[in-house]
């Protein structure tokens, strides 16, 4: 893999998880990487850091972990260790990245990997026989979000004209039901069963299936990955809602978003992950295109009130040339009318 990278995106990171309200342990993790070749794992410092994205892209996983006592975040633990491990440096070969295909074959084989690791763990420890958990992955590569997902932690695309787009879908009960026509889908959010997911890391009785979605990075679009801890307490227009007063700075974003989760009961452990693709410089960022587009919008709602003030003050003066021109005719007439009058006497 050459060591040069025209690629131009730059974005800012955020993550925060929190225990809620409710539980007394977080069995959520996640961790980030803006530079999978420098091979850190962590989160800057300073929410206002820029990163360039290197030829190696980066990293962004989110895992719910389940299971009695503590092996829910054995699980959860186990899965984004797993994917570390898979996304170190020397591991990402240009066979790898070779097309769209090879990368989701790799991932797919790194999720493959975390469930393995997890059953083998519960099969050496019977205190953590019961563990499993959801994984959501994001790598960001050469001008694409590949994202990866098993279970119902969930992937979103917030773009601030469109608004917040769902781009995975629930591996759970709910999910299942909505897509059979039994259950409509503004029902989900209020069903009893809405926390009984299909597909998991860690089921001994079933080998892990994820799902996978490719798109395209677009610049002022922000990417979420988020544990279900978010989007159980919050319906997604409350999310784009946080998202379209936020957006602009990350850090305060995730802030609002945990918050929002906590106000509303935190029944879960909640974990929330950003990802910003921030505009070029001296480029319009989506923000100034829509401020564009909405004033662009209002001049033209002006146009038709313009026309008719013209068209009015247009009829009045030739309205008023008229008077004046039958006025200046009926003074001449009169005067006719004496001069032969006089005349003719």
């Amino acid at each position: 893999m050459g060591e040069t990278n025209n690629n131009p995106f730059k974005f800012k990171l955020g993550a925060q998880t929190n225990v809620g309200c409710v539980r007394t342990n977080n069995e959520d993790n996640f961790v980030v990487s803006a530079d999978l070749n420098a091979g850190e794992w962590l989160l800057p410092r300073d929410c206002h850091t820029v990163f360039t994205l290197g030829n190696k892209g980066a990293m962004l996983v989110v895992a719910d972990g389940m299971g009695g006592l503590e092996a829910g975040e054995i699980a959860s633990r186990i899965a984004v260790d797993t994917m570390k491990e898979f996304f170190s440096a020397d591991k990402i070969t240009d066979e790898i990245v070779k097309d769209a295909s090879t990368i989701r074959k790799y991932m797919y084989e790194a999720v493959v990997a975390a469930d393995n690791a997890i059953k083998r763990k519960s099969r050496e420890e019977k205190s953590v026989k019961s563990m499993g958990t959801t994984l959501v992955a994001a790598w960001l590569f050469d001008g694409y979000a590949n994202i990866i997902w098993c279970g119902d932690s969930r992937g979103y695309l917030f773009n601030p004209v469109s608004g917040l787009a769902q781009v995975t879908k629930d591996h759970s009960y709910v999910q299942e039901l909505v897509d059979s026509g039994r259950l409509l889908p503004e029902y989900a959010f209020d069903h009893p069963d809405n926390n009984i997911i299909t597909r998991s890391l860690g089921n001994p009785q079933k080998a892990a299936n994820p799902d996978f979605v490719r798109l395209p990075l677009q610049e002022g679009e922000v990417i979420l990955l988020c544990t279900d801890g978010l989007n159980s307490m919050l319906r997604d227009e409350e999310i784009e809602a946080v998202m379209q007063e936020t957006s602009n700075e990350i850090d305060t974003c995730t802030k609002a978003l945990i918050q929002g989760a906590l106000d509303l009961g935190g029944h879960d452990n909640v974990t929330v992950v950003l990802c910003q693709i921030v505009p070029e410089e001296n480029k319009p960022s989506v923000q100034d295109m829509q401020q564009t587009v909405s004033t662009f919008t209002e001049k033209e709602r002006k146009k038709p009130l313009r026309k008719f003030v013209l068209w009015t003050v247009a009829f009045v003066f030739v309205l008023l040339l008229a008077c004046l021109a039958w006025s200046f005719s009926t003074a001449w007439q009169n005067k006719i009318i004496q001069w032969y009058e006089q005349t003719v006497k």
